[in-house]
Protein backbone atom coordinates (compact mmCIF):
# COMPACT_ATOMS: atom_id res chain seq x y z
CA UNK A 1 0.00 0.00 0.00
CA UNK A 2 1.57 3.63 -0.93
CA UNK A 3 2.61 5.89 2.27
CA UNK A 4 1.57 9.26 1.71
CA UNK A 5 4.52 9.94 3.91
CA UNK A 6 6.60 8.71 1.00
CA UNK A 7 4.51 11.45 -1.46
CA UNK A 8 6.64 12.18 -3.99
CA UNK A 9 7.24 16.00 -3.79
CA UNK A 10 7.06 15.77 -7.65
CA UNK A 11 3.46 15.17 -7.38
CA UNK A 12 1.14 17.84 -7.93
CA UNK A 13 -1.51 18.15 -5.11
CA UNK A 14 -4.59 16.65 -4.62
CA UNK A 15 -5.66 13.08 -4.09
CA UNK A 16 -4.16 10.76 -6.47
CA UNK A 17 0.14 10.53 -5.59
CA UNK A 18 3.09 7.89 -5.85
CA UNK A 19 5.04 7.47 -3.72
CA UNK A 20 8.69 6.68 -3.74
CA UNK A 21 8.65 3.05 -3.91
CA UNK A 22 8.21 3.51 -7.23
CA UNK A 23 10.47 1.51 -9.66
CA UNK A 24 9.74 3.19 -12.96
CA UNK A 25 8.44 0.36 -14.47
CA UNK A 26 5.96 2.21 -17.03
CA UNK A 27 2.94 0.75 -16.16
CA UNK A 28 0.80 3.64 -14.64
CA UNK A 29 2.10 6.19 -17.57
CA UNK A 30 1.03 3.83 -20.48
CA UNK A 31 -2.60 2.78 -18.75
CA UNK A 32 -3.22 6.63 -17.56
CA UNK A 33 -1.24 9.13 -19.45
CA UNK A 34 -3.17 12.01 -18.40
CA UNK A 35 -2.22 11.46 -15.22
CA UNK A 36 0.84 10.40 -14.76
CA UNK A 37 4.45 11.56 -16.31
CA UNK A 38 8.21 10.35 -15.55
CA UNK A 39 10.17 11.95 -13.14
CA UNK A 40 13.51 11.58 -15.16
CA UNK A 41 15.62 13.34 -12.44
CA UNK A 42 14.30 10.75 -9.87
CA UNK A 43 13.39 8.20 -12.28
CA UNK A 44 10.13 7.35 -10.89
CA UNK A 45 6.59 7.85 -12.00
CA UNK A 46 4.51 11.19 -10.87
CA UNK A 47 1.14 12.24 -11.08
CA UNK A 48 1.42 15.43 -12.96
CA UNK A 49 -2.15 16.31 -13.06
CA UNK A 50 -4.88 15.55 -10.82
CA UNK A 51 -7.63 13.14 -13.20
CA UNK A 52 -10.23 15.59 -14.37
CA UNK A 53 -12.93 13.63 -15.59
CA UNK A 54 -14.50 10.69 -14.62
CA UNK A 55 -12.78 8.32 -17.41
CA UNK A 56 -9.41 10.11 -16.15
CA UNK A 57 -10.34 8.81 -12.75
CA UNK A 58 -10.99 5.33 -13.67
CA UNK A 59 -7.35 4.68 -15.34
CA UNK A 60 -5.74 6.19 -12.50
CA UNK A 61 -7.53 3.50 -10.35
CA UNK A 62 -7.07 1.23 -12.96
CA UNK A 63 -3.11 2.00 -12.80
CA UNK A 64 -3.12 1.79 -9.06
CA UNK A 65 -4.35 -1.79 -9.24
CA UNK A 66 -1.83 -2.65 -11.97
CA UNK A 67 1.20 -1.70 -10.41
CA UNK A 68 3.55 -3.50 -9.20
CA UNK A 69 4.60 -2.20 -6.07
CA UNK A 70 1.65 -0.93 -4.84
CA UNK A 71 3.44 2.70 -5.19
CA UNK A 72 0.21 4.55 -6.35
CA UNK A 73 -2.41 5.24 -3.42
CA UNK A 74 -5.04 8.42 -3.02
CA UNK A 75 -5.45 10.40 -0.08
CA UNK A 76 -9.51 9.71 0.28
CA UNK A 77 -10.18 5.93 0.89
CA UNK A 78 -11.36 4.59 -2.34
CA UNK A 79 -13.30 1.64 -3.64
CA UNK A 80 -11.11 0.40 -6.34
CA UNK A 81 -13.48 -2.70 -7.07
CA UNK A 82 -14.76 -1.65 -10.04
CA UNK A 83 -10.74 -0.74 -11.60
CA UNK A 84 -10.30 -3.96 -10.95
CA UNK A 85 -13.11 -5.59 -12.89
CA UNK A 86 -11.75 -4.06 -15.68
CA UNK A 87 -8.82 -6.39 -16.01
CA UNK A 88 -8.29 -8.12 -18.28
CA UNK A 89 -8.17 -5.37 -20.43
CA UNK A 90 -9.60 -5.55 -24.51
CA UNK A 91 -7.66 -4.01 -26.80
CA UNK A 92 -9.02 -5.28 -29.22
CA UNK A 93 -8.63 -8.09 -32.11
CA UNK A 94 -9.02 -10.87 -29.05
CA UNK A 95 -6.70 -9.58 -27.09
CA UNK A 96 -6.56 -8.03 -23.59
CA UNK A 97 -3.96 -6.61 -20.92
CA UNK A 98 -4.31 -8.96 -17.45
CA UNK A 99 -2.81 -6.12 -15.41
CA UNK A 100 -1.89 -6.60 -12.26
CA UNK A 101 1.69 -6.68 -12.89
CA UNK A 102 4.36 -8.22 -10.58
CA UNK A 103 7.18 -6.43 -8.79
CA UNK A 104 8.94 -10.00 -9.56
CA UNK A 105 8.87 -9.08 -13.37
CA UNK A 106 9.68 -5.51 -12.98
CA UNK A 107 6.27 -4.52 -13.77
CA UNK A 108 6.13 -6.72 -17.01
CA UNK A 109 3.08 -6.60 -18.95
CA UNK A 110 1.34 -10.03 -19.56
CA UNK A 111 -1.79 -10.63 -22.56
CA UNK A 112 -4.65 -12.84 -23.20
CA UNK A 113 -5.03 -14.32 -26.35
CA UNK A 114 -8.63 -15.66 -26.56
CA UNK A 115 -9.10 -18.08 -29.06
CA UNK A 116 -11.70 -20.77 -30.06
CA UNK A 117 -8.80 -23.97 -29.94
CA UNK A 118 -7.63 -21.97 -26.08
CA UNK A 119 -6.30 -19.13 -25.02
CA UNK A 120 -2.88 -18.21 -24.14
CA UNK A 121 -1.49 -16.03 -21.61
CA UNK A 122 1.88 -14.43 -22.36
CA UNK A 123 3.55 -14.12 -19.73
CA UNK A 124 2.52 -14.17 -16.26
CA UNK A 125 1.00 -11.52 -14.08
CA UNK A 126 0.17 -11.56 -10.24
CA UNK A 127 -1.98 -14.52 -9.82
CA UNK A 128 -4.84 -12.01 -8.01
CA UNK A 129 -7.70 -14.59 -7.30
CA UNK A 130 -9.96 -11.61 -8.61
CA UNK A 131 -8.14 -11.79 -12.06
CA UNK A 132 -7.99 -15.63 -12.24
CA UNK A 133 -11.65 -15.82 -11.94
CA UNK A 134 -12.65 -13.65 -14.72
CA UNK A 135 -9.98 -15.84 -17.32
CA UNK A 136 -11.49 -18.57 -16.11
CA UNK A 137 -14.80 -17.29 -17.19
CA UNK A 138 -13.37 -16.26 -20.57
CA UNK A 139 -12.10 -19.62 -20.85
CA UNK A 140 -9.16 -20.20 -18.80
CA UNK A 141 -5.63 -20.84 -20.62
CA UNK A 142 -4.10 -23.68 -22.57
CA UNK A 143 -1.07 -22.33 -23.23
CA UNK A 144 1.42 -19.94 -21.03
CA UNK A 145 4.04 -18.31 -23.91
CA UNK A 146 6.80 -17.64 -21.51
CA UNK A 147 8.71 -14.70 -23.52
CA UNK A 148 11.91 -15.00 -21.40
CA UNK A 149 13.67 -15.72 -18.34
CA UNK A 150 12.76 -12.63 -16.23
CA UNK A 151 8.73 -12.38 -16.84
CA UNK A 152 7.47 -15.46 -15.40
CA UNK A 153 6.39 -14.11 -12.46
CA UNK A 154 3.52 -16.68 -10.41
CA UNK A 155 3.86 -19.25 -13.54
CA UNK A 156 3.37 -22.00 -11.16
CA UNK A 157 0.49 -20.67 -9.69
CA UNK A 158 -1.58 -20.02 -12.83
CA UNK A 159 -0.17 -23.66 -14.56
CA UNK A 160 -2.02 -25.35 -11.01
CA UNK A 161 -4.92 -23.38 -11.43
CA UNK A 162 -5.46 -24.07 -15.30
CA UNK A 163 -3.02 -27.13 -16.23
CA UNK A 164 -2.21 -24.81 -19.04
CA UNK A 165 0.82 -25.81 -20.85
CA UNK A 166 4.09 -23.59 -20.13
CA UNK A 167 6.46 -22.87 -22.98
CA UNK A 168 10.07 -21.83 -22.83
CA UNK A 169 13.31 -21.58 -24.45
CA UNK A 170 15.58 -24.48 -23.14
CA UNK A 171 18.35 -21.47 -22.76
CA UNK A 172 16.13 -19.43 -20.27
CA UNK A 173 15.47 -22.36 -18.20
CA UNK A 174 16.27 -21.69 -14.43
CA UNK A 175 15.46 -23.84 -11.12
CA UNK A 176 12.60 -21.55 -10.90
CA UNK A 177 11.02 -22.66 -14.80
CA UNK A 178 12.77 -26.11 -15.10
CA UNK A 179 9.47 -27.91 -14.59
CA UNK A 180 7.49 -25.84 -17.37
CA UNK A 181 5.60 -28.62 -19.94
CA UNK A 182 7.97 -27.41 -23.13
CA UNK A 183 11.04 -25.88 -24.30
CA UNK A 184 11.92 -24.54 -26.96
CA UNK A 185 15.47 -25.25 -28.60
CA UNK A 186 17.88 -23.32 -31.01
CA UNK A 187 16.83 -20.67 -33.67
CA UNK A 188 14.26 -21.77 -35.92
CA UNK A 189 10.47 -20.89 -35.28
CA UNK A 190 8.78 -23.65 -34.04
CA UNK A 191 4.94 -23.83 -34.90
CA UNK A 192 2.28 -24.61 -31.23
CA UNK A 193 -0.43 -24.24 -33.55
CA UNK A 194 -1.69 -23.29 -37.08
CA UNK A 195 -1.82 -19.81 -35.88
CA UNK A 196 0.77 -19.82 -33.18
CA UNK A 197 4.30 -19.94 -34.14
CA UNK A 198 7.62 -19.09 -31.62
CA UNK A 199 9.79 -17.51 -32.90
CA UNK A 200 13.69 -17.03 -31.15
CA UNK A 201 14.90 -13.87 -30.79
CA UNK A 202 18.15 -14.04 -28.33
CA UNK A 203 19.88 -11.12 -27.39
CA UNK A 204 17.82 -9.58 -24.64
CA UNK A 205 18.29 -12.41 -22.27
CA UNK A 206 19.98 -15.95 -24.67
CA UNK A 207 16.98 -17.33 -24.85
CA UNK A 208 14.23 -14.47 -25.08
CA UNK A 209 11.13 -15.58 -27.78
CA UNK A 210 8.43 -13.53 -29.83
CA UNK A 211 4.75 -15.26 -30.01
CA UNK A 212 3.24 -14.32 -33.44
CA UNK A 213 -0.22 -15.09 -33.56
CA UNK A 214 -1.57 -15.56 -37.17
CA UNK A 215 -0.43 -12.83 -39.22
CA UNK A 216 -1.97 -9.76 -36.96
CA UNK A 217 -0.03 -10.11 -33.44
CA UNK A 218 3.68 -10.16 -32.72
CA UNK A 219 4.43 -10.91 -28.28
CA UNK A 220 7.72 -9.86 -28.00
CA UNK A 221 8.50 -9.44 -24.31
CA UNK A 222 11.56 -7.27 -23.91
CA UNK A 223 12.88 -7.64 -27.63
CA UNK A 224 11.35 -5.07 -29.07
CA UNK A 225 8.51 -2.25 -28.31
CA UNK A 226 6.61 1.34 -29.64
CA UNK A 227 8.13 4.34 -29.69
CA UNK A 228 6.33 6.92 -27.51
CA UNK A 229 5.14 8.55 -30.46
CA UNK A 230 3.25 5.41 -32.06
CA UNK A 231 5.71 6.07 -35.34
CA UNK A 232 7.80 2.96 -35.14
CA UNK A 233 9.65 0.89 -32.84
CA UNK A 234 12.39 0.68 -30.94
CA UNK A 235 15.13 -1.56 -28.72
CA UNK A 236 17.86 -0.64 -26.34
CA UNK A 237 21.07 -1.80 -25.92
CA UNK A 238 20.65 -0.46 -22.07
CA UNK A 239 18.63 -3.17 -21.48
CA UNK A 240 20.41 -6.06 -23.58
CA UNK A 241 21.62 -8.17 -20.79
CA UNK A 242 23.04 -11.01 -23.17
CA UNK A 243 24.39 -10.01 -26.24
CA UNK A 244 23.84 -7.23 -28.43
CA UNK A 245 24.96 -8.12 -31.87
CA UNK A 246 22.55 -11.19 -31.24
CA UNK A 247 19.14 -8.60 -30.61
CA UNK A 248 20.14 -7.04 -33.30
CA UNK A 249 20.07 -9.94 -35.53
CA UNK A 250 16.85 -11.15 -33.95
CA UNK A 251 15.58 -7.87 -35.26
CA UNK A 252 16.27 -8.77 -38.68
CA UNK A 253 14.61 -12.05 -37.93
CA UNK A 254 11.80 -10.38 -37.70
CA UNK A 255 11.63 -9.36 -41.38
CA UNK A 256 10.86 -12.73 -42.24
CA UNK A 257 7.32 -12.23 -40.87
CA UNK A 258 4.12 -10.47 -41.33
CA UNK A 259 2.20 -8.76 -38.63
CA UNK A 260 0.72 -5.49 -37.76
CA UNK A 261 0.37 -5.21 -34.17
CA UNK A 262 3.44 -5.19 -31.38
CA UNK A 263 2.76 -5.97 -27.97
CA UNK A 264 5.60 -5.86 -25.75
CA UNK A 265 6.30 -6.59 -21.96
CA UNK A 266 7.71 -2.82 -21.42
CA UNK A 267 6.77 0.07 -23.94
CA UNK A 268 4.00 1.46 -26.24
CA UNK A 269 2.08 -0.87 -28.28
CA UNK A 270 2.92 -0.35 -32.18
CA UNK A 271 -0.20 -0.28 -34.11
CA UNK A 272 0.82 -0.39 -37.99
CA UNK A 273 -1.53 0.53 -41.03
CA UNK A 274 -0.67 -3.05 -42.60
CA UNK A 275 1.98 -5.96 -42.56
CA UNK A 276 3.81 -4.05 -44.78
CA UNK A 277 3.91 -0.96 -42.67
CA UNK A 278 5.23 -2.55 -39.83
CA UNK A 279 7.69 -4.52 -41.94
CA UNK A 280 9.28 -1.00 -43.17
CA UNK A 281 9.32 0.05 -39.23
CA UNK A 282 11.26 -3.19 -38.52
CA UNK A 283 13.90 -2.42 -41.23
CA UNK A 284 13.56 1.42 -40.29
CA UNK A 285 14.47 0.28 -36.94
CA UNK A 286 17.19 -2.55 -37.80
CA UNK A 287 19.40 0.86 -39.51
CA UNK A 288 19.08 2.76 -36.98
CA UNK A 289 20.52 -0.11 -34.39
CA UNK A 290 23.05 -0.74 -37.29
CA UNK A 291 24.01 2.87 -37.18
CA UNK A 292 24.28 2.97 -33.25
CA UNK A 293 26.49 -0.28 -33.06
CA UNK A 294 28.84 1.13 -35.63
CA UNK A 295 29.28 4.14 -33.10
CA UNK A 296 30.25 2.26 -30.42
CA UNK A 297 33.00 0.58 -31.98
Amino acid sequence: MARPALRLPQNVEGDVYVDSTCIDCDTCRQLAPATFHRADAVEMSFVHRQPATPEERERALMALVACPTASIGTVAKTDTTEAARRFPLDVGAGVSFCGFTSKDSFGAWSWLVRRADGNVLVDSPRAASGLLDRIDAMGGVRWMFLTHRDDVADHEAIRRRFQCERVIHEADVTADTRGVERMLEGDEPTPLAPDLLAIPVPGHTAGSAALLVGERDLFTGDHVWGTDDGTGLDASRSVCWDSWPSQVRSVERLLAHRFERVLPGHGPVFRAASAEAAHDAVAALLARLRVRSAATR
